[in-house]
């Protein structure tokens, strides 16, 4: 009787392993502001993996969290390995959500990496201070959305710590984020950098875009 318990522990062992090997692979792609999942059909000629655009709705980093971890706790179960591509804020939104234990290896394209320093930058671009963000609570603006004391408080308190191997692509004419900041990013996290000389924070023109085109298709070549 103990012989046949055992014989049957390791063949129901076995099941599970073979389950868990005959799973695929999976990219998963996240959108910036204004963007859309259809974005990810761009890039399913570099991945031999079925490419997955992420249609999250979330608008901050708060509702981001519950979304993201729960659409990728549910691709985790349903794929063996998830490499992710993120645009811009979904970069952040991302690293905020903590699915790093779910991602094996990421690709960052203009990622914002300091959410805070942004909205920092944003209040001085309205011709405000923080003090009167504070008092205010909301600052309208007519250069993206209203300025809002509780999300500065929200990013502040929450601190990025990303642990996934990432490459990140980065245009020097990026305006969203500074080269130093993306390079105090990389010191703090395992990434590696790759600078376009006159890109922009939105990758779109033909020469952007073939930019682009190289960099992930060498890198990922180089992945698999």
């Amino acid at each position: 009787m103990i012989f046949e318990k055992e014989r049957f522990i390791s063949a129901e062992h076995s099941d599970k392993l073979q389950s868990i090997n005959s799973k695929k692979d999976i990219v998963v792609y996240v959108h910036g502001k204004g963007g859309n999942a259809s974005e990810a059909e761009h890039y399913k000629q570099f991945f031999k993996e079925g490419v997955y655009g992420f249609d999250y709705k979330s608008e901050n980093p708060w509702d981001a969290k519950a979304e993201f971890s729960k659409k990728f706790k549910e691709l985790s179960e349903k794929y063996n390995k998830i490499t992710l591509i993120a645009n811009s804020i979904g970069a952040y939104f991302s690293m905020n959500s903590g699915i790093e234990k779910y991602v094996s290896k990421a690709y960052f394209i203009s990622p914002i990496v300091n959410l805070e320093r942004l909205i920092l930058d944003m209040i001085k671009w309205a011709g405000a201070t923080e003090q009167e963000l504070e008092e205010k609570r909301i600052i309208p603006v007519d250069f993206g959305d209203d300025l809002s004391w509780d999300y500065l408080q929200y990013v502040r308190k929450h601190k990025i710590i990303w642990t996934v191997p990432t490459d990140i692509l980065y245009g020097s004419n990026d305006n969203m984020q500074s080269l130093d900041t993306i390079k105090e990013f990389c010191s703090n996290a395992p990434a590696t950098l790759t600078v376009m000389n006159g890109g922009e924070h939105w990758f779109h023109t033909k020469e952007q875009m073939e930019f682009l085109d190289i960099w992930i298709r060498n890198i990922s070549k180089a992945d698999s």
